[in-house]
């Protein structure tokens, strides 16, 4: 086999049409073995001994796409020192760009012997573990072109690939849980009616099923243990692991921006699956241990802002390379739009706290290509002050989970200050307002993956996670839930009735914030997971999305989610790209505040009422002739006026129409009565004129331009 010196640059493995470009970075190592495998399981190994700046590479002629290989360092194995390279183990490049197989779960993949810790393992793991794979950059994305929706337009929808497609009716049994499924017609066709437009998926980099779940029976099925940065994961494709998910990937994007749907991803740069101390040997651990990771004072430990194991060395150049380097090959191989961050405080963290101007904000900040995109912070971990909701620098997007609790708790009926529920409905000012940020910094979301469906929010006080075997212990206690006052599935058709509005009361309010609206998978119609609020491991019909018969009792939520993202899209007072004024604002018709808040008497609130007042009663006038940033060519945007009654108590309130407002309203959203859909049927107002709304129910009235 002819062996070239090759290129340094750039890592990972590069085919050219005549062979492969094989680099690696290790400083731990004395001497590191590409390992080329073969399908009778033997392997040919070739030296790596050209090095430049601590990476090692080669040139092989004739290596082509679908070849698979793996890395042998040779080096120090010296825990206390943070070292653990270890030649028995074949390591994963961690710049492949497709991984095949998975890992078979036993001692040899891990570093020292499960009776003694301290001494080392030679046991070879090559037939038990994963393998990186070689993969044809060539494809042919014709004439794709990115949506580049802006964010004032966007409602983003949040799924699991399996999840969402596995269950679907209207896929054949061979695509289901694919990607090649979000490119059916059936799946596309649904976002697309909904009113989607882009779809955040759920982890797609390659990653590991953890040994314990596989012990218990289950999976990763969430997906946030990676273990490749570059490769879509292997399960998810529906024809094979030899670069086949590539092009399968590919095309599901290809498919979506068609569709003029966005693809974001959500992407885990906090942690890999290697663990803790006590953590198998794939990858980085057996490369350069301590490059790419955090250890604390005693080197043989890992630091843990994630609650699993370790976490990524955020100060070092190598680490950050390889994220800014994965980040731009998503963005210009594969052609995502964007990225959603998990715990993207540990990101911040140079050295132990939470700093906003850390390196890798500076490098995103500054990178032609990465700064373009979407990029959504999950704004916390589980590290000292992790928690930092509103922090991130002006060019992110945060999911704000303050938006998540107060919405929860006003329509659960737990008392909430009226200010801080207006805050949450006019873009949370208070979070973004005093850097530079604008609403549309904030995404807001009732339900996500982690946690209650949507239908279980309203039907359990309390999870259930038996089925996780950790005795109901994971997952978070307090859930901000309210069951109607039944715990689960009834058939009482009060309990049913309220649960039903109450569903309804959050879709409205969701669709009708500033800010961006961000819709978990199956809630439009209502899917539950039996009160598991934890379903990582739930590789199964509990967590895969049940779709609704066309007349079944999802359908009737489904129709009312389509209308809220109707009216939220033809109506621009519900997504503007600036903070109201609370006042009057210039150039526009009539004296009429941006923005008034008023009491279920219809007097426009004093500061008493903000004082005292709690948001289980009240209106908001969104005036649509007062709205003050321009069209895209300068021109003045003017949009019908709306009024909001919210009615989060217990008992049905008699609400006045306001006197200053306009003389004719209609009624084009009733909570209380699904069948007022933005309709030309809903009954007329007059102002002053009084209604009641029933318990726990909202009302949006129109008045026309």
């Amino acid at each position: 086999m002819q062996v070239w010196p090759g290129e340094a640059y750039p890592l990972g493995a590069t085919y050219d049409g005549a062979g492969t470009n094989f680099a690696v970075f290790t400083e731990a190592a004395d001497r590191v073995e590409l390992c080329l495998l073969h399908d009778d399981g033997s392997e040919t190994a070739v030296e790596l001994r050209e090095s430049d700046a601590f990476v090692r590479h080669a040139y092989v002629p004739g290596i082509m796409p679908g070849q698979r290989y793996g890395f042998r360092v040779h080096g120090p194995y010296d825990p206390g020192r943070g070292l653990r390279c270890n030649s028995a183990k074949l390591l994963l490049d961690p710049y492949a760009k497709a991984i095949s197989g998975s890992v078979r779960w036993g001692e040899e993949v891990y570093g020292y012997h499960f009776d003694d810790p301290e001494r080392r393992n030679d046991l070879d793991s090559a037939p038990h573990t994963m393998t990186s794979v070689v993969v044809n950059p060539y494809f042919d994305w014709g004439d794709d072109r990115r949506p580049r929706t802006e964010y004032h337009r966007t409602v983003i929808y949040e799924a699991h690939v399996k999840g969402l497609t596995m269950r679907h009716p209207g896929l054949p049994e061979e695509l289901r849980g694919t990607y090649a499924a979000l490119a059916h017609p059936a799946v596309i066709e649904h976002l697309t009616e909904l009113g989607v437009t882009a779809l955040e998926m759920m982890p797609v980099h390659q990653f590991v099923n953890d040994h314990r779940l596989v012990d218990m029976g289950l999976n990763n099925y969430w997906g946030y243990n990676t273990i490749g940065f570059f490769a879509p994961h292997n399960a998810y494709a529906s024809w094979g692991d030899r670069g086949q998910q590539v092009l399968e990937f590919k095309s599901a994007v290809r498919a979506l921006h068609e569709a003029g749907i966005e693809v974001i991803l959500d992407v885990v740069y906090n942690h890999t699956a290697e663990g803790n101390h006590l953590g198998p040997t794939l990858s980085f651990k057996g490369i350069d241990n301590p490059s790419y990771y955090r250890l604390t004072d005693d080197p043989r430990y890992y630091m843990d802002t994630t609650g699993t194991g370790n976490s990524l060395l955020m100060r070092s150049p190598h680490v950050l390379q390889m994220i800014m380097d994965s980040l731009r090959y998503w963005v210009l191989e594969m052609h995502v739009d964007g990225f959603r961050f998990d715990l993207a405080a540990t990101l911040a963290r140079q050295f132990h706290e939470v700093d906003r101007l850390s390196s890798f904000f500076d490098l995103v900040q500054q990178d032609p290509v990465v700064s373009q995109v979407k990029l959504i912070a999950e704004p916390w971990d589980v590290g000292e002050g992790g928690y930092q909701v509103g922090n991130f620098p002006p060019l992110w997007t945060e999911w704000n989970g303050k938006y998540r609790d107060t919405v929860r708790d006003v329509w659960r009926g737990e008392a909430r200050a009226v200010g801080e529920f207006a805050s949450r409905l006019t873009g949370s000012s208070d979070l973004y307002q005093d850097d530079g940020r604008r609403p549309l910094a904030s995404i807001n979301f009732v339900t996500c993956h982690d946690g209650f469906t949507l239908r279980d929010l309203v039907s359990y006080d309390d999870k259930h996670n038996a089925a996780n075997g950790e005795d109901n212990r994971d997952g978070e206690s307090h859930n901000r839930s309210w069951n109607c006052g039944v715990e689960g599935e009834t058939d009482d058709p009060e309990v049913l009735g309220l649960r039903a509005r109450q569903m309804r009361n959050f879709i409205a309010t969701l669709m009708l914030s500033q800010g961006v609206p961000m819709i978990s998978h199956g809630d439009e119609f209502g899917r539950t997971q039996q009160g598991n609020n934890n379903a990582y491991c739930q590789d199964s019909e509990l967590a895969w999305v049940e779709w609704p018969d066309a007349e079944g009792p999802g359908a009737e939520l489904l129709d009312f989610t389509r209308a809220l993202v109707r009216l939220r899209r033809e109506h621009p007072v519900f997504r503007r790209r600036r903070f109201f004024h609370g006042r009057p604002v210039e150039g526009a018709h009539g004296e009429l505040s941006d923005i008034a808040w008023f009491t279920p008497e219809g007097k426009e609130m004093a500061p008493r009422d903000w004082d005292r007042a709690q948001a289980s009663a009240l209106s908001v006038f969104l005036n649509g002739n007062a709205i003050s940033e321009p069209g895209a060519r300068g021109e003045r945007i003017t949009d019908d006026s709306f009024l909001l009654m919210f009615n989060a108590s217990a008992r049905p309130l008699e609400f006045v129409v306001p006197v200053d407002l306009g003389r004719q309203w209609q009624v084009v959203v009733d909570t209380a009565d699904p069948r007022a859909l933005a309709s030309d049927a809903g009954p007329k107002l007059q102002a002053g004129a009084r209604l009641t709304l029933a318990d726990r129910s909202m009302t949006v009235l129109q008045r026309p331009t």
